[in-house]
């Protein structure tokens, strides 16, 4: 039985893939210093009001510590993809060195678009992400090559604009191939995913 969204692979037996190795999302003590970035950020959000001293300034906390989250959400999401799209790298050398998957991937300039198939293994192998969304993660690592600081962001990226440019750079990426069937069939391959400290 085989389904036609799928590569035919030559064979019965089960491929062995590289582990993907998932990097931890924060060192420790980075929360104290995106807060205090972040208070800066809150204020310039505020609107000039009326009321007393102490709810503004509690508004401006619980808005820093909204802005605080959402860039710890970005981190994760960014070390995600930074880890899936070196496991690809390394699954793109294991299909080399094998003969039954060799002509399987189209060389291509890195990183190989036709190469999404890999993270829709992952989503149909159902890899625990732990609420990162894998496309939205890999779309982030392809828009910044290294973990942006979170000065580099205004507050309604990180509020608003992060997951659209995230989404459209991963959809962008994802369909610069021709629309023809290369989704890899899950019950062929296996691989272990391992959390790495930084």
């Amino acid at each position: 039985m085989s389904d036609q969204r799928y590569i035919a692979i030559p064979g019965s037996q089960t491929h062995e893939l590289p582990p993907l190795l998932v990097h931890a999302e924060h060192a420790p003590g980075e929360s104290l210093t995106d807060l205090g970035s972040m208070m800066l950020e809150a204020e310039e959000m505020l609107a000039i009001t009326d009321d007393d001293e102490q709810r503004v300034e509690q508004r401006k906390f619980d808005l820093a510590l909204e802005l605080a989250e959402r860039y710890k959400g970005l981190m994760a999401h960014w070390q995600w993809g930074d880890s899936v799209l070196e496991w690809i790298r390394q699954c793109e050398i294991t299909f080399e060195c094998q003969d039954t998957l060799r002509n399987l991937l189209h060389p291509d300039v890195w990183p190989h678009a036709s190469r999404a198939s890999f993270v829709t293994l992952l989503r149909e192998k159902r890899v625990p992400t732990h609420g990162v969304a894998l496309e939205r993660a890999v779309g982030l690592r392809l828009t910044f090559r290294q973990p942006p600081p979170i000065d580099c962001f205004s507050n309604q990226f990180l509020l608003y604009l992060n997951s659209s440019v995230a989404e459209s750079a991963y959809q962008t990426w994802s369909r610069l191939v021709p629309a023809e069937l290369t989704l890899l069939p899950p019950e062929r391959f296996h691989f272990e995913v391992l959390d790495v400290d930084n």
